[in-house]
């Protein structure tokens, strides 16, 4: 089953390790296109948006059916969701911390503060 996850995992950030694949996401997130309406915002062949597609196909982030002679796709959004859920542990993990550092430079920032006010009170940190 590990072995399964990892594979499929893999083979998902494999795919959104492009721009141009990342971008076909994107357009699919509103709504079904074809292959030609996926390929014309970056003036490849029709070739070349079919390649993009498969590694896309393979990761099982998006379909594709041919009605006719047109081939349309549209996004699976599960897969996503599994790396979203995969990547919420570190966003958890960096959170606590950022909270951590965050409490440790507010404790800093006051404990200078007092220290000035007390060096002012007893006249030290006076320049003349």
């Amino acid at each position: 089953m590990v072995e399964l996850q990892t594979r499929q995992m893999n083979s998902i950030f494999h795919a959104l390790g492009d721009a141009t694949r990342r971008q076909m996401i994107r357009d699919l997130a509103d709504g079904e296109r074809s292959v030609s309406e996926l390929a014309e915002p970056f003036s490849i062949s029709l070739a070349a948006a079919s390649k993009h597609i498969k590694v896309l196909e393979n990761a099982g982030l998006i379909r594709r059916e041919v009605r006719g002679r047109t081939h349309m796709c549209w996004l699976e959004p599960g897969p996503l969701a599994s790396v979203h859920e995969w990547l919420g542990f570190y966003e958890r993990f960096w959170t606590e911390r950022l909270d951590v550092l965050e409490r440790l430079l507010s404790e800093e920032d006051a404990s200078k503060t007092v220290l000035r006010k007390a060096g002012r009170k007893s006249g030290k940190g006076h320049k003349r």
